[in-house]
């Protein structure tokens, strides 16, 4: 049957290779009359390209043929800016499982990686419609087109043949394939957030005579910071301000504009953007209020807002942010309304919160922190902290990044752009909201079912830092800033104050450092020189990694001499070094940069700065925290998780028969029997232990007697089946007599079981385990493990991490748990079979991650041995999914 419409979700926002924005949709019968000016634009190389033939215009029945598809068979997807069709790509399906794919971009926009979009979506489109192969013919001189199917990551095969090119390639991802599209993606978000901080010009819209306004504010501070290029302002009732020639609209100013700063009233900030979109501005800073926070309204115009200024090729930072900050001297950008340009630094600074990014610039201000870059996303309608790290990776001038996020609206991208970054540059975290207070009003986020640690695990699976407050934030951005990172663990302390020492030791053990040698604690009134000396022989000692220095001064001392001690010794290591000085004069958060204080010599290769804590506590957690960082990095990356022996086509079709079956009348999902949970998990080679579903005692002798002595009785009742303390369990029953007597035993201490019993063979001795997965809207899949029984269920110790897998990860997931020590030989036992446990964790990772429509899997017990794995029970159910957040193929993020 022909279908007459398109899934929601083939129409995606694309960021191009240049950082312009477009938007991809199927084509409609009404884009006849753009299809043909689309054509019509075209010259007639480009033309001739396309359809080996000079065509001038499209016949009345070629525009019938190409605008009239069934969604199925035939697809066209269209990239358009604004109502102008930029690009076609179509394929038409030649018999079951392959398709005839072609291309047409508009001469205007080749070289905007147009093609390579347009084949990931149409790849992804077909996929679903079970075409998993595309050939294609093209004139050998038509090297574009080639290029880009070669450069997918694609297997691609050709052969000539009167005068044509035939190109055959298979469009199941591949890791190349997947690894080009992360490249591609991350290429050009990060030039679309150049584009946005880099602007040549910049035009102020809603500047006015009212000092106080926010739109004399923004004004007043672009031109304060000595922005590098020209300033423009917007307002319809004057001619000059603040000595800048007054436009009545953007479309008036002269020359090019890049970036647009909107304060205007809500009501009127769509035209503001339309008329932007006229004149080919680069992007959009919206400080305006009244959006998505207001509710239901006003999360419509923001909607609107965000899809009119994507059609005209722009990214909108906001709606209700603070703005946005460059200290590059180069630029000079304060297109915000902090009122004092921040100092050039190497931080990259990012606030969800529009309210708090005027406390984050003080503090960071007041701390000496300098910052590459500053961006308030206010409602984070289009460009989120993702894109800010894409950037930022890039970015030679920035050496850490800071994220404040109140909502997080693409976990499994947001974990791997981190991951990344994360290997060169560190991440530093603050994710408010653990309160339960929810997402703040304005953030468009899926509702999760998650676990609620799912966050934090997968934060330390992408080598985040994470900490609970922005003060912390700061603390952990100057040690990373101002010091190197630590080579280890191991901890010196010198000091004059027998309690400081010890407050820093305990505080180090308590955040998992080590004491790599015994606390140097000085008299009371030690001198300068003494401290010195002290300082130099533990910076010295080999034992040592980093230096917590701390000092009381005595009132012979001299504050600055103490500090020049301690900057001088330390700007001559290569370790990493805090301090806490209590009741000394000038000394702030950085000592050496205070009060004329002393300064090391400028040629030295280290950090001339240490970092200065009001408490040794808040020194040793900061330390602390970019030690682990520090460990992680040194750590080995792990393989993706890739077990022999898997089919995953097999298994998608016994989960799609059962979804046949009744998905639409069953919208939780549906439980698989027993039989389709067996197939569905040897499928991916997890072996399920057979067992019987009896009902008396003479159905439970013959289940034993064809699975073997000893066996297992188990009471089917969901609330009893695993749980020995309440009578529902009895192990190693080793004859028929002994099971009758059991079945009655179990029928006198917990009654009559409807639910019948469910008889097993007996497992090896070992301990019983835990291995869950669960598909989340927000998370995608998550897994879970943890010992089974109390220890998972009633003090909460399990771990989680986010599929796709490392072998590192699931190492890490095993040991992540605190009852861990029970399969390696805790109190002397024999250690357990624990790569085995870890191939079956893979596994199932592997299945959770290719088969979303997986709601719930659990397995529960496997049991763990010395000789192997036994996986003694499973329960899957199956349901239709939503589309995950890091679908496959590029898209901007929707509002």
């Amino acid at each position: 049957m022909a279908r007459t419409s398109y899934p929601a979700h083939w129409e995606a926002d694309v960021v191009l290779r240049d950082g312009g924005t477009a938007h991809l949709r199927p084509i409609r019968p009404a884009d006849a009359e753009a299809l043909q000016a689309f054509h019509m634009r075209q010259s007639p190389e480009s033309v001739y390209l396309r359809f080996f033939a000079p065509m001038p215009r499209l016949s009345d029945r070629d525009l019938e043929r190409f605008t009239h598809v069934d969604y199925g068979d035939r697809v066209a997807l269209i990239a358009l800016i604004g109502d102008e069709i930029i690009g076609v790509g179509r394929y038409d399906r030649v018999d079951e499982g392959q398709a005839e794919v072609a291309f047409n971009i508009a001469d205007a926009h080749q070289g905007r990686g147009l093609g390579s979009v347009l084949l990931e979506h149409l790849a992804a489109v077909a996929r679903e419609r079970g075409i998993h192969r595309f050939v294609a013919e093209v004139l050998p001189q038509n090297r574009k087109m080639v290029q880009v199917f070669r450069e997918a990551g694609y297997e691609v095969t050709h052969h000539f043949d009167d005068g044509v090119i035939s190109l055959a390639f298979d469009i199941d991802p591949t890791a190349r394939s997947v690894a080009v599209m992360a490249a591609r993606e991350h290429r050009a978000e990060a030039a679309s957030i150049g584009a946005l901080l880099n602007p040549r010009s910049v035009v102020v819209v809603g500047a006015s005579r009212d000092d106080d306004s926010v739109g004399a504010h923004l004004l007043r501070n672009v031109l304060a910071a000595g922005f590098s290029g020209p300033v423009h302002a917007v307002n319809q009732e004057a001619f000059e301000l603040q000595g800048v020639q007054v436009h009545a609209r953007v479309s008036d100013v002269p020359g090019p504009v890049d970036l647009a700063v909107i304060a205007v009233p809500a009501a009127v900030a769509l035209d503001v953007v339309r008329d932007c979109g006229r004149i080919g501005v680069r992007g959009l800073v919206v400080v305006s209020s009244g959006f998505a926070e207001r509710g239901p309204e006003g999360l419509q115009r923001q909607r609107k807002l965000v899809r009119v200024a994507r059609a005209h090729g722009m990214r909108v930072v906001g709606p209700n942010s603070f703005g946005m900050i460059n200290t590059d001297r180069a630029v000079r950008l304060n297109a915000s309304l902090a009122p004092r340009m921040p100092r050039d630094g190497g931080l990259g600074l990012f606030s969800q919160s529009g309210a708090l990014g005027v406390a984050l610039l003080a503090s960071a201000d007041r701390r000496g922190l300098g910052l590459s870059g500053f961006v308030s996303a206010g409602n984070r309608a289009d460009v989120s902290g993702n894109d800010l790290m894409q950037y930022w990776e890039e970015d030679p001038r920035t050496t850490a990044v800071a994220l404040y996020l109140e909502s997080v609206g693409n976990p499994r991208k947001f974990s791997r752009v981190a991951r990344r970054l994360a290997r060169s540059k560190p991440v530093v975290v603050v994710k408010s909201g653990l309160s339960g207070y929810g997402v703040p009003p304005g953030h468009a986020v899926r509702a999760s079912r998650a676990p609620r640690e799912a966050l934090d695990a997968m934060l330390k699976q992408a080598g985040v830092i994470r900490v609970e407050n922005t003060h912390q934030m700061f603390d952990v951005a100057q040690v990373l800033q101002e010091q190197p990172l630590p080579a280890g663990p191991r901890l010196g302390i010198v000091g004059n104050s027998d309690a400081l020492a010890a407050l820093v030791a305990d505080a180090a053990i308590s955040w998992r450092l080590e004491l790599g040698t015994a606390p140097v604690s000085l008299r009371p009134d030690a001198d300068a020189e003494e401290f010195r000396h002290a300082l130099e022989r533990v910076f010295a000692a080999d034992t040592v990694d980093s230096v917590v220095a701390t000092f009381i001064p005595p009132l012979a001392t001299v504050d600055e001499d103490v500090v020049h001690a301690l900057v001088d010794v330390a700007g001559g290591s290569d370790k990493t070094c805090v301090a806490c000085f209590l009741g000394m004069r000038g000394v702030g958060h950085d000592a050496g940069m205070r009060d004329g204080s002393a300064e090391p010599d400028p040629e030295r290769r280290t950090p001339r700065v240490v970092p200065a804590f009001p408490t040794p506590e808040d020194a040793v957690r900061a330390l602390a925290a970019v030690t682990q960082h520090a460990q992680w990095r040194m750590r080995p990356q792990g393989q993706p998780v890739a077990p022999a022996g898997t089919d995953p086509a097999a298994a998608e079709e016994i989960v799609d028969k059962v979804l046949s079956r009744a998905a639409a009348a069953h919208p939780a999902g549906l439980r698989l029997s027993d039989e389709e949970t067996t197939s569905l998990l040897r499928c991916y080679g997890v072996h399920l232990w057979p067992s019987f579903l009896v009902q008396d005692a003479d159905s439970a002798v013959e289940a034993a007697e064809k699975l073997g002595w000893p066996v297992v009785l188990k009471a089917a009742a969901e609330n009893l089946r695993h749980r020995r303390e309440m009578g529902g369990v009895r192990l190693d029953i080793g004859s028929a007599s002994e099971l009758r007597r059991q079945i009655a035993a179990v029928k006198a201490e917990v009654g009559d079981l409807r639910d019948g019993y469910l008889i097993q063979r007996m497992a090896p001795p070992g301990v019983s385990t835990m291995i869950r997965s669960i598909e989340d809207a927000l998370f995608g899949p998550v897994v879970s493990f943890g010992l089974s029984g109390d220890a998972s269920d009633l003090l909460g110790d399990v771990a989680h991490r986010i599929p796709p897998l490392t072998d590192v990860d699931v190492s890490d997931l095993v040991r992540s748990v605190k009852a861990s020590p029970r399969l390696f030989g805790y109190r002397g036992s024999p250690p357990l079979d624990v790569p085995g446990l870890e191939d079956v964790i893979a596994r199932v990772s592997r299945l959770a991650d290719d088969l979303p429509e997986i709601a719930e899997l659990e397995l529960n017990p496997v049991l763990v041995s010395q000789d192997g794995v036994a996986v003694l029970g499973a329960k899957v159910r199956v349901a239709l999914p939503a589309t995950r957040t890091d679908s496959g193929v590029r898209r901007a993020p929707t509002t």
